[in-house]
């Protein structure tokens, strides 16, 4: 039997999203104003890293019914740091995290705003790369401009995801298809749930130069 799916109105988004920004810890709800309208919800106000501002961004994601979130949040540091100081915070912070290669990444600042750029071999990199920078002190926001760029051909790469789908006890590989475009991954298929199919586009992902995934993959009813 199927099951009517519950619609929010904006109003309701809207509490949610403000309950979810007040049970979350990292963030101070007082500092962030939340509207919505047509299941898009836009956050005001200043907050004094972009840490929160990206949080605050998470967060409101996460709430159910949300479509899309417009973050105007503007960051306003309690103390300035230079540029200088900001770019060696950042390339520090990237030597020390064990999962970037630093002698693939550069840094560039001004005005407090940092520019990533550089290539690497896995989109976790880059993401890493990235999240290590934004809760730096001092940073008022982040361009990530690092590309993935893998040292096997497309074949190689379906191959790669294939196995992997073959080698994981949750997914039945053999349900699923698998197409390589360039460094864009499709998934094609049917499986028995939701979290089957979760799974699937994570193993995906984990393949060295995918940056993207179109999951495809349909719920079997």
């Amino acid at each position: 039997m199927a099951t009517a799916t519950l619609i929010k109105t904006d109003e309701e988004i809207q509490q949610d999203v403000l309950a979810e920004l007040k049970w979350d810890a990292r963030v101070q709800p007082n500092e962030i104003g939340v509207s919505v309208k047509d299941g898009i919800v836009t956050l005001t106000g200043w907050v004094d890293s972009y840490l929160k501002k990206w949080t605050a961004e998470d967060i409101a994601h996460r709430v159910s019914g949300v479509k899309a979130v417009a973050n105007d949040l503007e960051v306003k540091l309690a103390t300035e740091r230079t540029d200088p100081d900001i770019a060696e915070s950042a390339l520090h912070a990237i030597e020390w995290d064990t999962f970037v290669p630093s002698d693939k990444v550069q840094v560039t600042v001004s005005k407090g705003w940092v520019t990533l750029r550089g290539e690497v071999e896995w989109q976790y990199q880059r993401e890493d790369a990235e999240r290590v920078v934004r809760r730096l002190s001092g940073v008022k926001g982040v361009t990530n401009l690092i590309t993935v760029k893998p040292r096997v051909s497309a074949s190689e790469l379906k191959r790669k995801i294939e196995d992997a789908l073959v080698r994981n006890a949750e997914i039945d590989a053999n349900k699923i298809t698998v197409e390589v475009q360039g460094s864009k991954a499709i998934l094609k298929g049917r499986v028995r749930a939701w979290a089957e199919r979760e799974e699937a586009e994570r193993t995906a992902w984990s393949a060295p130069g995918i940056i993207s995934v179109d999951n495809r993959i349909t719920i079997e009813v």
